[in-house]
């Protein structure tokens, strides 16, 4: 069977193509011969099991060490009944025993008289006191348990650190989306006592399994030339690692697309074309991944990061910085030069399309309304349809807005989207604190790709008209872009604004040597 690019569990080296695992984890190697407890977290699909899945076989294939990697999260199911969820953790350490180790390196079976606060430990502690080697024990999905059942395993792991490596593991990796710090509120959200900051306090280092590097996105994508001849133009290359940011279920999914639905004639390179085309069908099927993330938008923790990125506010004053870190951890977003963004142009592109679907769905216009007999987009007539739309039925969309602090901008994304897409693109630049969305329309005519710049701002109370920096904005904005000419959006949010449409209006201004149109609204 030819290898392929895999996106649906983890990867297999004759069947995938795929990354050195343990290159991608060199530091764990050392932690495991000091006999230390430690944390790797990352995002979902980022290949954890994958490299942690090799490295047991390559540890237990050594001689040196008895290696397993075992899930937790037959046990999430089972929750709030921490009995049943500990015997489900216990029955799956079994059955990946029986699949992956010799007979002779093996656990002992679980004793069920043995209460399910201590039968882990006793089970590890026999499994230790047996073992021809030492035990390295890998616990993926921990943080899939929550409650009495996430306290119970790691109070028991924790017990037993002092008693390795005759009377327990020698080394444990606890796996999974969020650092240790977090596992205190995953554990306990109503803030009772574990009697102590963290209930796995034993363990001396997290690890962020990171993302690919360009260099890997190039490298992985080289494997299939190699076993196909298909090449990946440079500016391919390029515009993948731009958009995916090195994520690995994003790097293999849009090559995937590219290579198996876009150009799958090996002749054909794949282009930059093909990328952004790729780009498009990952964006409208909103796989498992995707949605997987578009799950986490409804949660208050999430809501409280995500929303100002995507107004360009400040973070409130009442954010925890638990919450940052958390959203960190999902990669919904990464520290960029211009503070907290979105991760990556594809989470862009689909995180406001995924809170503005409905929207969307609820405007009765279409497309063609804005596209001429040739093809080309007319955008004057989009930014008058809009400012009409606005005028009417401006009350009722902020009233359902999914994100209340960024829904004027909300609005204005979703009658683009309804227009662009599936025809155009949409750049866009959100950023936390910026105090501003930048957008960039490009659309395929036949004159050529065109393009307009918009800069969205709001004007809330207590605050200076904004007109005066946001045309400076903007200016930055189309030199970066090589445009002359581009539309500035000011919503008035203030209490004492005039009333709709009063204070609607349009205006061209001349700033340093461009040409921009004040919409009002």
């Amino acid at each position: 069977m030819p290898r392929h690019f895999n996106t649906a569990g983890p990867c297999r080296p004759h069947e995938h193509y795929m990354i050195a695992p343990e290159r991608r984890i060199p530091a764990v190697r050392d932690l495991i011969e000091q006999g230390l407890y430690f944390v790797v977290h990352a995002p979902r699909q980022s290949g954890k099991t994958t490299c942690f899945q090799a490295l047991a076989r390559t540890l237990t294939a050594g001689g040196s060490y008895t290696a397993l990697l075992s899930s937790c999260e037959t046990g999430q199911k089972l929750e709030p009944d921490s009995e049943r969820s500990i015997g489900a953790v216990l029955w799956m350490l079994q059955e990946r025993a029986e699949s992956s180790l010799p007979p002779e390196l093996r656990p002992p079976a679980p004793d069920a008289t043995i209460p399910s606060e201590s039968r882990l430990y006793d089970l590890l502690a026999r499994w230790a006191s047996r073992s021809p080697r030492p035990i390295v024990l890998f616990l993926d999905e921990i943080d899939a348990l929550s409650g009495d059942a996430l306290i119970s395993v790691l109070r028991q792991l924790r017990s037993g650190y002092n008693a390795r490596p005759g009377g327990s593991p020698h080394s444990v990796a606890l796996i999974g989306l969020r650092d240790v710090r977090d596992y205190r509120l995953q554990a306990r959200p109503d803030s009772r006592s574990l009697g102590t900051s963290s209930p796995f306090n034993v363990k001396v280092e997290s690890i962020r399994l990171a993302n690919f590097t360009a260099a890997e996105v190039a490298e992985l994508y080289s494997q299939h030339t190699a076993d196909t001849g298909q090449v990946f133009t440079p500016e391919a290359l390029a515009l993948a690692w731009e958009l995916t940011r090195g994520q690995p279920w994003l790097v293999n999914a849009l090559a995937r697309q590219a290579v198996e639905r876009i150009a799958p004639d090996p002749a054909q390179p794949v282009t930059k074309a093909v990328i952004e085309a790729a780009k498009e069908v990952l964006i409208q099927r909103r796989d498992t991944h995707l949605d997987s993330l578009i799950d986490r938008l409804r949660e208050t923790r999430v809501r409280r990061v995500i929303e100002p990125i995507l107004g360009g506010e400040l973070l409130p004053p009442e954010s925890l910085a638990d919450d940052i870190q958390f959203v960190l951890d999902l990669g919904l977003v990464a520290s960029g030069p211009r503070g907290l963004e979105i991760a990556n142009p594809i989470y862009r592109e689909v995180i406001p399309r995924a809170l503005t679907w409905i929207m969307e769905l609820s405007m009765a216009f279409s497309r063609a309304d804005y596209v001429s007999s040739e093809g080309r987009l007319r955008f004057d007539l989009l930014l008058r349809g809009f400012q009409e739309f606005w005028c009417e039925n401006a009350e009722a969309f902020l009233e359902r807005a999914p994100y209340s602090e960024a829904a004027a901008q909300l609005v204005f994304m979703a009658y683009l989207h309804k227009v662009v897409n599936g025809g155009g693109f949409i750049d866009r630049e959100l950023a936390v604190g910026s105090g501003r969305i930048d957008l960039c329309v490009r659309w395929p005519s036949p004159a050529g790709v065109e393009r307009w710049a918009l800069e969205i701002k709001v004007w809330r109370d207590r605050q200076a008209d904004p007109l005066a920096k946001g045309l400076r904005q903007l200016t930055a904005y189309l030199r970066r872009l090589g445009l002359d000419r581009g539309t500035l959006i000011l919503f008035d949010a203030r209490t004492t604004a005039s009333p709709l449409p009063d204070r609607c209006s349009t205006e061209e201004r001349e700033q340093d040597g461009c040409t921009v149109t004040v919409l009002r609204l």
